[in-house]
């Protein structure tokens, strides 16, 4: 029995040096890409203008990559509540790194994460990547379908998908 101590001691040990030098080898800060205001902006209303030419008015939200909102903008005639879901939308499409539209039906259990409180699983999000690293979220809302919605936020991230890329 106090072999199986010692060595199990040991095992901790070791294991625990082995953490150290793992963390010794980490860097101290990470880089991460962030979405400058101008382009949350450019997105947000190059949205709002893909809506427009439809003939609907919606409320976009730009979410960062921590989630907060960046820029919220609500067309004229957008009921109140399309803030609230463009920035649920947003947010979810962020999180999870997809398309709303290809997660609707995902989360379907009494008490799966599509029941958690903040995140809406409705066609309308899309992550937005710049350079290949995902730097936040767009969600709309107020179109009669999140199909359309997520049409217009497709055409918001069209517009400067190039600036995008080269970020």
């Amino acid at each position: 029995m106090k072999m199986i101590r010692s060595l199990l001691a040991g095992a901790v040990i070791l294991g625990a040096g082995a953490v150290a030098v793992a963390q010794a080898d980490a860097p101290v800060t990470v880089d991460i890409k962030r979405l400058s205001l101008e382009m949350a902006n450019r997105i947000a209303l190059a949205t709002i203008e893909a809506c427009r030419a439809e003939g609907v008015n919606v409320a976009v939200t730009v979410v960062d990559r921590g989630g907060h909102p960046q820029v919220v903008m609500r067309d004229t005639l957008a009921m109140d509540l399309t803030l609230e879901i463009s920035r649920q939308k947003a947010y979810t499409a962020m999180s999870f790194n997809a398309p709303l539209s290809q997660m609707e039906d995902r989360f379907t259990r009494p008490f799966s994460v599509g029941k958690v409180q903040g995140i809406v699983f409705s066609a309308g999000g899309l992550p937005i990547h710049a350079a290949g690293s995902i730097v936040g979220g767009v969600g709309v809302s107020g179109a009669p379908s999140g199909e359309l919605d997520e049409k217009c936020a497709a055409a918001g991230l069209e517009a400067v998908q190039i600036d995008l890329d080269m970020g």
